[in-house]
């Protein structure tokens, strides 16, 4: 995962070229986003998780990681790789420093689950760079 903002242009240049490519490509975009109930649907609605996604921390792990739940051609097997674009994320990681810490050590052990498993490898970047130069872990 790059915690390394990119600017936005260039996350829709990862995405058409992901998708060009084969890979699942998802944005996930949290603008509006204010609380940890809001995040968890948020990301149940981007990623397509099945029912049995619980709206907490340790289901989107596991959301992350069994992706057995992808539609036929998406699965780990099936797709080159797999790309998550996180947008609109600076409000909720100011306000909610400590669940949006949660949240990318949440996706930093899914990118390192994928790439330490061998299989396709899952890959999530951060749109929108801040012109101020902060850093982006605990909403800095």
């Amino acid at each position: 995962m790059s915690l390394d903002p990119r600017p936005l242009e260039a996350i829709d240049a990862a995405l058409a070229d992901a998708e060009a490519a084969g890979w699942v490509t998802v944005r996930l975009d949290l603008a509006g986003v204010r609380s940890k109930a809001a995040l968890m649907r948020r990301c149940g609605d981007a990623l397509r998780v099945p029912g049995w996604f619980g709206g907490n921390w340790d289901a989107l792990a596991d959301a992350l990681i069994d992706l057995s739940w992808l539609p036929a051609g998406a699965e780990a097997s099936d797709a080159p790789g797999r790309l998550v674009a996180v947008t609109g994320w600076r409000e909720f990681a100011r306000s909610r420093a400590g669940e949006w810490e949660t949240f990318t050590e949440v996706l930093e052990s899914a990118v390192e689950f994928w790439r330490d498993g061998g299989g396709a490898p899952l890959v999530v970047l951060l749109g929108g760079a801040d012109p101020s130069g902060g850093t982006v872990r605990g909403g800095e």
